[in-house]
């Protein structure tokens, strides 16, 4: 699970498992395997590196 920004400020959590493609054009829109898409303030990097963290969290023993 991963913190993000809607454009309006909303903070919301995304399940990042569910994620199927992340595209900046030029905002960053995320779509999900169900087809919901969000569009979000971070860049497409910062949200590749928010899924990096948590995996390395969630994976570390």
């Amino acid at each position: 699970m991963i913190n993000l920004t809607k454009l309006n400020e909303e903070k919301f959590i995304l399940n990042c498992d569910l994620i199927e493609v992340i595209e900046e054009r030029p905002d960053t829109t995320i779509q999900l395997i169900s087809g919901e898409y969000f569009l979000v303030t971070e860049s497409a990097e910062e949200v590749v590196n928010k899924i990096i963290t948590y995996k390395r969290k969630l994976y570390k023993r």
